[in-house]
């Protein structure tokens, strides 16, 4: 038999699609950030450097092209911005000699955006690299500027340049610093919420694996006895027969021994024994009166001819039912309960659904989801199928269909 596979919990912030939109963004970012400098550096260039159109174009171009370049060819990026950036100051006219110079205000905030770019997207070694090697390169020509730049201005522009610059890089990588770590943390949550998610499971299969005990414990018990007492009861049983029932006898002892050992491997330390038996369909109507008591509307509706409901069917339908109303009065307190219980279709059907909660109790509850999965698991073993969900009114649908067969097999 399939059995539904288990969903992983995803946490908070580490969707794809999250992730993808965020790739998607940043690749637009610096696509606009290049398109905008590229617009800026080549008429500041053209009207206040008096550099000729197409050599400005060109070396524009490259300098801006290499910002959405770092996003996949970070090396490649370095090395064309670094020759751009020293190719492109050249001589300028006396009227201009109060300007930047070697690094225009574009050619500066250019640089300061592949730093950014190149840490966060890569390491802080590539923005170590993508700021110091352009600074080198138009360090030759600050030490000795051509035209009317004073030495003293190329310098200080050059301070400027390198500072900011090393500014830049340290917020980048305490930026890069931050998003690591919450990228950490989400998958630490993740692991953790899986990891729980595994635990829950396993403790409610723990659960149904101890009630199942009691429910076969019985059975064998049954069995035991009849057989033991087969000699007293019937009058005329040949030998051969007395033996077979002491020998199915002695092997229901054996197996009740041997199921005593296995509950006492899945109970806890911190867990004793029930002395109180499983409860089952007919206890269904107590827990409805109690629900009452504390002030819930619940409506039960039981439609059971005469049928013999098997032990485990019987507590699996209980245990689906208080399942379902402590999760109707957790998630939706005020809501109206329905709860119907039916025969269909050779089996056993279960139908409990609660009204729209209140957005204040959506406030105020949120669903980890264990409690259906313990829910599917009941209707699983039992070979049945359960289906939760909400409903087209706005509130919350839980419906089971469990099988009524005595010989099943438990799964």
């Amino acid at each position: 038999m399939s059995r539904e596979r288990e969903q992983p919990v995803r946490a908070r912030g580490a969707t794809p699609t999250r992730m993808s939109r965020r790739r998607v963004w940043g690749i637009v970012l610096v696509a606009v950030a290049a398109v905008t400098l590229f617009s800026v550096l080549v008429p500041v260039h053209i009207t206040s450097y008096a550099d000729t159109r197409s050599f400005v174009f060109l070396i524009g171009g490259a300098l801006c092209g290499a910002l959405p370049l770092a996003l996949r060819l970070p090396r490649l990026a370095i090395a064309v911005f670094t020759v751009a950036a020293t190719a492109l100051p050249a001589p300028i006219p006396d009227a201009a000699a109060s300007l930047p110079w070697p690094w225009s205000p574009p050619a500066m905030v250019s640089l300061f955006v592949l730093i950014i770019i190149l840490t966060l997207r890569s390491d802080w070694r590539m923005g170590l690299a993508a700021w110091l090697l352009p600074v080198l390169g138009t360090l030759i020509l600050g030490i000795d500027p051509p035209g009317a730049v004073s030495t003293a201005a190329a310098i200080a522009n050059l301070v400027i340049v390198t500072s900011v610059g090393g500014g830049v890089l340290l917020l980048s990588m305490l930026m890069q610093s931050l998003w690591r770590a919450r990228a950490d943390l989400s998958r630490e949550r993740l692991a953790t919420a899986s990891e729980q998610s595994r635990r829950l499971l396993v403790e409610e299969r723990t659960r149904i694996a101890r009630e199942l005990h009691d429910v076969v414990a019985h059975s064998m018990s049954v069995i035991q006895v009849q057989s033991s007492t087969a000699r007293y009861r019937v009058d005329g049983l040949p030998e051969s027969a007395l033996s077979e029932f002491e020998d199915i006898a002695a092997t229901a002892r054996s197996a009740l021994t041997e199921m005593r050992r296995l509950l006492g491997v899945l109970r806890t330390e911190d867990q004793a024994a029930p002395t109180a038996p499983q409860q089952g369909i007919a206890d269904i109507p107590a827990l409805v009166e109690g629900i009452r008591r504390t002030g819930g509307v619940v409506q039960l509706v039981t439609v059971l001819p005469d049928a013999v409901i098997p032990s485990g069917t019987d507590v699996a339908a209980f245990r689906i039912v208080q399942e379902s109303l402590s999760n109707a009065l957790r998630h939706a307190p005020g809501a109206a309960i329905a709860v119907r219980i039916s025969m269909a279709d050779g089996g056993l059907q279960l139908s409990i659904r609660n009204d729209p909660p209140t957005r204040a109790s959506m406030a105020a509850h949120s669903s980890s989801g264990h409690g259906i999965l313990g829910m599917r698991e009941r209707a699983a073993m039992l070979d049945g199928t359960l289906v939760a969900g909400p409903d087209d009114r706005g509130g919350w649908s839980v419906s089971a269909a469990l099988p009524l067969d005595a010989n099943q097999e438990i799964r």
